[in-house]
């Protein structure tokens, strides 16, 4: 299935199965199953709030093939600011907890614009991240990475950050903000490439940033990533990240903090 074919099957109904062609190790996707929820926080705040900030807590792994079930609920709806609470659970446990804010636009006097791209290879002459089956995780058959920054995983080469271009391999109908949040979260953590052997290594929680207005996004439009680690060590990472589009203008803003098992 797309990621729209999931959105639209998401909205359909209280229950979803992850399919197992959107698996990252023994989970789904996180990026994915934390837009399916935020498609559905997002339809409950009155028209002409845009999404301006969300913190996710990924509890436990949201297994593939396994009934998850999702829960959304408006907490407070204020003059400019609507609080909503996002759960996705399955066999009767929290498997993800979210909290986002949406805010209309207000009158201010400040106006500072957003850092503008780092210099960035073109995308055809960057290396792809291609999709193999058994070594790369299974939802990188759906999304497209090209790297610009930093060493690959795995190397044992280190470094601080880590980036580049990424788009969806079927290019969707359009760019909603729940595509934006399963794009963000495509990119392996930046402690990876510290690392000589593969090891586990997963999301704990997730904090991001849409910034508005939103520059436009086409459909077939390539982001650019760059994650920068601030800390890592006891088997932890703490890193954020910038995402710009093609123009240069930027688009969102991330901080994770990843488990690391090795």
């Amino acid at each position: 299935m797309t990621f729209d074919q999931l959105l639209s099957a998401g909205r359909a109904g209280e229950e979803l199965v992850m399919p197992p062609s959107w698996a990252q190790g023994r989970a789904t996707f996180g990026g994915l199953v934390t837009a399916l929820i935020f498609d559905r926080m997002q339809n409950l705040v009155a028209p002409g709030r845009a999404m301006r900030s969300m913190q996710v807590s990924f509890v436990a792994p949201v297994e593939p093939g396994v009934p998850v079930t999702f829960h959304a609920d408006l907490l407070r709806e204020g003059r400019a600011v609507s609080q909503v609470e996002g759960r996705i659970v399955q066999k009767g446990e929290p498997r993800l907890v979210c909290m986002a804010s949406f805010g209309g636009d207000r009158e201010s006097a400040v106006r500072v614009e957003g850092l503008p791209a780092p210099e960035a290879a073109p995308v055809d002459h960057c290396q792809g991240l291609p999709y193999i089956e058994g070594v790369t995780p299974e939802f990188t058959r759906h999304i497209e990475m090209r790297w610009v920054f930093g060493n690959m995983p795995f190397t044992g080469k280190g470094g601080r950050e880590m980036g580049g271009w990424m788009r969806f391999r079927e290019t969707p109908e359009a760019i909603s903000d729940a595509h934006l949040v399963a794009l963000i979260d495509a990119w392996p953590a930046p402690v990876l490439p510290h690392l000589k052997s593969r090891v586990p290594a997963s999301s704990l929680s997730w904090a991001l940033d849409i910034l508005h207005p939103r520059p436009a996004v086409e459909p077939g439009d390539w982001l650019l990533y760059k994650a920068s680690i601030d800390q890592a060590g006891d088997g932890y990472c703490h890193f954020q990240a910038s995402i710009w589009t093609p123009r240069g203008e930027l688009l969102a803003l991330s901080r994770q903090t990843v488990t690391v098992f090795g």
